[in-house]
């Protein structure tokens, strides 16, 4: 037998293998989170086969479902990256498990790195899902997948900016008001449901500067009319993207 083949060798696991598990535990956690299913999947779904079957909203010419399912995907983007995560990391932040996690081997900056992780294994089994049920309505979309990923992983950045930032400056129950309050603002006046030449035109131009309107103006773009790459809808949700992710790195508290 080979000396020391079963000495103990004890310390901490490589950074990639701890960010690896804790991405599974941050999205096993998200998924059997009723409230944030709900908030996640269930919203965005039944928002789409409503808006799609009903007439009630004008999305001009074409079917609805053309309008509605770009629009829905950036609605689901926000959901995960923005809401939900400001209101999980709020909590933990309030509990003290992000203090815990701080004091543990593993890095802060690879907390947030496996909490973005989870966001984004979180939009890929929403978009599969909403594509399917988007398909089944009668969905033909156009452009190319370039584009979109673009789109979305610009679009998570910003949302995920602001929703750390959101997280570690305010007290978890004010985050789980405010993060309710702007998804429902957003989801109204965000060009989702709503075109945004439904509003009067003074507000289109501040309208269009939120970064869901970019994201759901982009994706439609692409998805809707086949378009390239939406350099303007691209550059607002970069803008975001610095501006939120530089303010949650210099404002976040960890207690």
């Amino acid at each position: 037998m080979t000396a020391g083949t079963f000495t103990p060798r004890p310390g901490a696991a490589p950074v990639s293998r701890m960010i690896a598990a804790q991405t599974a535990l941050e999205t096993r956690m998200l998924l059997r989170n009723g409230e944030q299913l709900l908030l996640t999947v269930v919203i965005p779904a039944l928002l789409l086969v409503l808006f799609s079957s009903v007439d009630v909203v004008d999305t001009g010419a074409g079917r609805p479902v053309d309008f509605l399912a770009p629009g829905v995907l950036a609605l689901a983007v926000m959901s995960t990256a923005f809401t939900g995560q400001a209101i999980a990391t709020g909590f933990d932040r309030r509990y003290g498990v992000l203090k815990r996690l701080g004091a543990s081997p593993l890095p802060r900056w690879a907390l947030m790195a496996a909490k973005t992780l989870s966001v984004l294994v979180t939009e890929v089994l929403q978009i599969a899902l909403l594509t399917a049920i988007a398909f089944g309505l009668g969905w033909s979309p156009q452009g190319g997948p370039l584009p979109v990923a673009a789109l979305v992983l610009l679009g998570t950045a910003a949302f995920s900016g602001l929703g750390l930032l959101m997280a570690g400056t305010l007290k978890a129950e004010v985050t789980l008001a405010a993060a309710n309050l702007v998804f429902l603002l957003l989801l109204v006046g965000g060009g989702v449901i709503v075109p945004l030449d439904k509003f009067p035109e003074g507000a289109q131009t501040v309208l269009g500067l939120l970064p869901i309107s970019a994201l759901s103006g982009g994706l439609r773009d692409v998805l809707q009319h086949g378009a390239g790459l939406p350099w303007g809808d691209l550059g607002v949700l970069a803008a975001w993207a610095v501006l939120g992710l530089g303010a949650a790195a210099r404002l976040f508290r960890w207690e």
